[in-house]
């Protein structure tokens, strides 16, 4: 169960949109326009890890695969080298990014782009913004700027889901396809091909993410946990009273990205 939040007092009380643990046990945050921070674990002190990011560079997400950082911004896709961050051949608003099967994949403002052997090549929906994707065994699911788009890998065949809003995170829990709408609300597949929107009177959800076993959700009033009760998902609170966009795990803690209270920690023990 997790406890109350450690006491850390923190320098820095930005807007924040993306946070990441590093293999170092480092810290890495994105506070709203301004680029890029850093701080080791146990440590006060951020640092500011910005050189090599154009001026205003917005940061969508923050990635860590296997030792590298990536930094998906409105003007490209960054991994960060000896002190610096570096260009890489993606040089369109990217909003998501991963390594799967040798191969590695980034959502952007022109589709779906996958890089292999050593050149990034449009894969998908190239007219359309792609938010988010998952890539799983049977399907790739694509979150669209008009709903979603479900990829059947073993037939070869793309279906699509066209809504009202656009689809910016996605999840998978107890089988259920799982995403957040550009206005705030729950998307839920209902295990037969349809989805429904679900809205929650004064609430706003930023993002879904999956971290081992569980499923959270980040929202304007606080940090939920998915819960299955009665064979319907409903949102257990985790910690409540001011917005949180991002989390991430190591095992022992959640580090929570916060609107107004900076970087926020919670045991998890």
């Amino acid at each position: 169960m997790l406890n109350n939040p450690k006491n850390e007092p923190t320098r820095y009380l930005f807007h924040f949109s993306s946070i990441k643990i590093c293999e170092d046990a480092s810290l890495v945050a994105a506070p709203l326009g301004r680029g890029i921070l850093r701080k080791q674990k146990e440590s006060h002190e951020w640092e500011n890890l910005s050189r090599g990011l154009p001026n205003n560079t917005h940061v969508n997400r923050l990635q860590v695969c296997g030792n590298q950082l990536y930094a998906c911004t409105n003007n490209g896709l960054f991994k960060y080298g000896t002190n610096e961050w570096l260009e890489t051949e993606l040089a369109i608003t990217c909003y998501q990014y991963k390594e799967l099967e040798g191969n590695c994949f980034a959502t952007t403002q022109y589709g779906l782009w996958c890089r292999t052997l050593g050149e990034w090549k449009k894969t998908a929906y190239s007219n359309t913004i792609v938010y988010d994707f998952l890539y799983l065994p049977h399907f790739v699911i694509l979150a669209l700027a008009q709903g979603l788009a479900i990829y059947d890998r073993y037939m070869d065949s793309w279906m699509e889901f066209p809504m009202e809003s656009a689809i910016t995170s996605l999840a998978v829990y107890q089988g259920h396809i799982l995403g957040i709408t550009d206005k705030g609300d729950l998307l839920k597949g209902d295990k037969k091909g349809g989805f429904e929107i679900i809205h929650f009177e004064d609430h706003f959800l930023f993002s879904i993410i999956a971290k081992g076993n569980e499923v959270y959700v980040c929202s304007e009033r606080g940090l939920y946990r998915l819960s299955y009760f009665r064979g319907d998902i409903t949102l257990v609170s985790i910690k409540l009273g001011y917005p949180i966009t991002d989390i991430d795990s190591d095992g022992d803690n959640l580090y929570l990205a916060t609107l107004f209270q900076g970087i926020q920690v919670l045991d998890m023990l």
